[in-house]
């Protein structure tokens, strides 16, 4: 194999290392717009936008997604006037409309211009165009976050040989993440699957015992996603709308944060648990979580999930008292019609 060692004297030197197995896990890379390349001054990545020395006073985040809208809500809460810019007709387009839609409430009311159905066209003299059924639009920005998603970063690799057999997009891999080559693995963001560090750390341990001889094991079904703004999103598994349009029959739970004791004293009362269960079997399918520490609370559905639990599994589960996790249980009450503290 061969590398140049980054940060080193022999750094653009190629050198050949030799190992019994090798795991790619090069990660990622921001997606830069073909017509608005990154300059790290006024056209940025998520890179220099976790970074900026100064608060910025106009900034637009072109891209509705978990990374655009996490570091644009951060930039908002510390002065900025943020404008997100989104090309499809909702942010965070994998969730359900009614959650998108309490989530942008949410985010407009913290200050957050969003502007949705809108094609990016340009960036010059300090404005950001783009057109909306055929008309033109304008911001006015001294910065510009582009977060239109992320690559697999895959360049150099199997540029002479067909070994990893990598594809523009991913890497080729088995079902144990091997791949074509002999004993070379591959790992993350640059194989199938959402590129998520918890998605990458469990791929690297399923290896690590592969490669051990043991019995790896990973649920890429049940890998839960979150935006890690305030209120965070969390979903796992199918959502209301995605089983819906996939003609599979459920039944919804849900159960606002607002009737929830722990919510309620920290002032923590906006968003909804939502549990989706099969019409039949009541088998979970997917939950999705708008509110505070969404993201710790996804947790406990997926457990639930990964044995293959019902809605009332998680609904008789003992949860303690004051929690914000009651609204957990709840929801999962809820798709019976047996929530307890609905309002």
């Amino acid at each position: 194999m061969e590398i140049s060692p980054v940060g080193s004297p022999l750094a653009g030197a190629p050198q050949t290392l030799t190992a019994k197995n090798i795991v790619i896990a090069t990660g990622s890379a921001p997606v830069e717009l073909p017509f608005m390349k990154f300059n790290g001054t006024t056209v940025v990545s998520s890179d220099d936008a976790i970074a900026f020395d100064a608060v910025p006073k106009q900034l637009v985040v072109v891209g509705g997604g978990a990374i655009g809208l996490e570091l644009g809500s951060v930039w908002s809460r510390l002065g900025a006037d943020v404008t997100v810019v989104e090309f499809l007709p909702k942010i965070v387009a994998n969730y359900d409309d009614d959650i998108v839609r309490n989530f942008t409430r949410l985010l407009q009311k913290q200050g957050l211009k969003i502007e949705v159905n809108a094609k990016v066209t340009g960036f010059a003299n300090g404005i950001l165009t783009a057109e909306r059924e055929g008309k033109k639009l304008e911001f006015p920005a001294d910065k510009v976050l582009v977060a239109v998603g992320r690559r697999p970063f895959t360049d150099g690799l199997a540029s002479k040989k067909p070994a990893s057999s990598s594809t523009k997009k991913r890497i080729k891999v088995d079902a144990h993440l091997k791949t074509f080559a002999d004993n070379v693995w591959a790992i993350g963001d640059v194989v199938a699957g959402p590129m998520l560090a918890h998605k990458a750390e469990e791929d690297g341990v399923a290896v690590a015992e592969w490669i051990a001889g043991k019995a790896g094991h990973i649920n890429w079904d049940l890998m839960p996603g979150i935006v890690y703004t305030d209120p965070e999103v969390a979903g796992v598994g199918l959502g209301e709308d995605a089983a819906k349009a996939k003609g599979i029959a459920v039944n919804v739970g849900r159960f606002n944060f607002a009737a929830n004791g722990r919510a309620i004293a920290a002032d923590a009362t906006d968003g909804y648990v939502k549990i989706i269960a099969d019409a039949k079997t009541d088998k979970i399918l997917g939950a999705q979580i708008l509110g505070r520490g969404a993201g710790e609370l996804i947790s406990e559905v997926v457990t639930h999930m990964e044995y293959g639990g019902s809605a009332e599994d998680l609904g008789r589960t003992v949860h303690a008292h004051p929690t914000m996790s009651e609204a957990v249980k709840e929801a999962g009450l809820a798709v019976s019609k047996s929530a307890i503290h609905a309002l």
